[in-house]
């Protein structure tokens, strides 16, 4: 485990300049954690290096299909989680489950669902974290500043416009690797 702190430290400090703002929060067992702009595949890597950094056990989704031999030794080993959407429940359903099977599981997933800009969130993490009655977590990919600032955890309301609105505006005006890609609003 100390190996990956090193490699992360030496890629956080030395490879891309990177500082923290903020407070990662260990002390809680459940929560989704979104991440934005996402504008590169190197937002992936900033994802892996905080992940190290902090020795936090997040992880990230993906299609059953891709956890096959050999790729999907990798993609475990990274914290990926494999979901069956070919099973009548859907994607949010199946994630859902995936947290009240854990004792401690946090997700890790971009709001905009792409690296291109789009002029819309994708609304799943919301309704994950609302039916599995835990907070988001809001970090960005700040290229312009070298950083990535973490905000408080937030707990969804009965106003989901408002609350997407909210946490669109932490991300709002933060500069991604690839500025053509930022959320816009």
């Amino acid at each position: 485990m100390r190996i990956k702190y090193h490699i992360a430290c030496f890629f956080i400090k030395y490879v891309y300049r990177w500082k923290f703002i903020g407070q990662f929060p260990n002390d809680l067992k459940k929560f989704v954690l979104i991440g934005g702009p996402h504008t590169s595949n190197h937002d992936f890597f900033i994802g892996l290096f905080t992940k190290w950094y902090f020795g936090a056990n997040f992880h990230f989704v993906g299609k059953k299909s891709l956890f096959t031999f050999p790729l999907g030794i990798f993609l475990k080993a990274l914290g990926g989680v494999p979901i069956d959407r070919s099973k009548s429940q859907g994607f949010v359903d199946a994630v859902v489950g995936v947290f009240n099977q854990k004792k401690q599981f946090v997700l890790a997933i971009s709001p905009e669902g792409t690296r291109k800009q789009v002029a819309r969130w994708k609304t799943g993490f919301y309704h994950i974290a609302k039916m599995a009655n835990v907070p988001v977590v809001t970090m960005t990919f700040d290229f312009g500043n070298r950083q990535t600032e973490f905000f408080e955890p937030f707990y969804p309301t009965e106003d989901k416009d408002a609350d997407i609105n909210y946490l669109k505006s932490l991300i709002i005006g933060v500069d991604g690797k690839n500025p053509e890609g930022n959320f816009k609003g």
